[in-house]
């Protein structure tokens, strides 16, 4: 899969990254990427997931664009109020890199649709703020063997980790499950929503772009992914902490 000389100047900073380079770049090209929500955590996952060559992209949300969502949904512009969300975002991802094949998925991903939707595509991001969609979207992600990036936030803190069922650990474990960090009994009434208790802007920054990093870990191959571990950002004190999970958790 060759690069077109206007792909080979745009990716030039990665091919020229020692343990990236053209084989990481050529990864990219050819993955095909799942972002579920296109909200907080996906408009910085889709912006730097666009900008590094994912050959596909697909988006997924039924939202529409709120004036309430700009100040942290840096992909939507104030002309883009009342319009569909993965619409919106398509087109900031189609006019940053038109080397990208988007698939636009405007629809309410759920129980009975997740399993349809991801089966498409190698590897997905979920960045819903509802608990119904996240669980759908991780047993539907576990049914078919596909790795799962999964970041969330709330007020000054956020997470993020990947699942990651159907592999093997290094100890021989397999690897954490949905199910792992949320115990049955969970549900949306349970949880906070960012309309009752806020959330700062830029921390929906920080979570969305660790999670594209994770995404360019895995598909590249590269490092040590979050899988098993849950990395946990204060962002009032501007510190990390990280927390094991799953069979292999010690």
């Amino acid at each position: 899969m060759a690069f077109s000389p206007e792909e080979t100047r745009r990716y030039a900073r990665h091919l020229v990254l020692k343990g990236f380079g053209g084989p990481g770049q050529q990864a990219l090209k050819a993955s095909r990427v799942l972002i579920v929500g296109a909200g907080g955590l996906g408009s910085p996952a889709i912006a730097y997931l666009a900008a590094a060559g994912v050959g596909t992209l697909g988006i997924a949300d039924n939202d529409r664009v709120a004036l309430s969502n700009l100040q942290r949904q840096v992909i939507h512009r104030a002309d883009a109020v009342g319009a569909g969300k993965a619409e919106s975002a398509a087109g900031f991802a189609a006019a940053l890199n038109s080397h990208v094949d988007l698939r636009v998925h405007d629809l309410k991903v759920d129980a009975g649709n997740a399993a349809t939707i991801v089966g498409g595509y190698d590897l997905v991001l979920d960045g819903t703020d509802n608990f119904a969609t996240r669980k759908a979207v991780a047993e539907a992600c576990e049914a078919a063997g596909i790795l799962l990036v999964s970041g969330a936030v709330s007020m000054f803190d956020g997470h993020v980790t990947v699942f990651a069922p159907h592999l093997e650990r290094a100890d021989g474990t397999p690897g954490p499950r949905f199910a792992d960090l949320y115990p049955d009994g969970i549900d949306d009434d349970d949880l906070p929503t960012c309309e009752a208790t806020g959330i700062l802007g830029p921390l929906t920054g920080v979570i969305g772009a660790l999670m594209a990093m994770e995404a360019v870990k895995l598909i590249a191959g590269l490092g040590d992914p979050l899988i098993g571990r849950l990395l946990v950002y204060d962002g009032k004190t501007a510190r990390f902490s990280e927390i094991a999970f799953g069979d292999g958790a010690g």
